[in-house]
């Protein structure tokens, strides 16, 4: 098993920034990939950013040269640097991690971010 704890979530004036933390504690070894997701009120959960076990990175179109995807596998510890933000980032942000065993597949609880205008 493996838990996630989120950090970092808020209330932001448009063109403000946030920094997301995610700490995974437990049955660590096997993570691979670590990711941001978020979720809008009435909306389908979407990928905002994704890193590899090599630090290969991915993002949403919508986000990109304004976020900022890192992790310090030292700490099993994934963050999400946000600049830059708009309205319509506002929404539920979801750490997930994964590995390549059957299974090994994690959300957290969330954390919420709203940008005012």
């Amino acid at each position: 098993q493996v838990q996630l704890v989120e950090s970092g979530g808020g209330l932001v004036q448009a063109g403000g920034s946030l920094r997301l933390s995610c700490a995974a504690s437990g049955s660590t070894f096997s993570i691979n990939g670590m990711g941001w997701y978020r979720q809008a009120p009435g909306k389908q959960r979407e990928l905002v950013a994704t890193i590899s076990s090599y630090s290969s990175t991915r993002y949403a179109d919508s986000v990109k040269g304004r976020f900022t995807i890192s992790r310090d596998n030292a700490k099993n510890t994934v963050y999400l640097q946000m600049n830059s933000l708009k309205p319509e980032d506002t929404a539920v942000y979801y750490c997930h991690v994964w590995g390549s065993h059957p299974g090994y597949d994690y959300w957290g609880q969330g954390t919420q971010v709203t940008v005012s205008s």
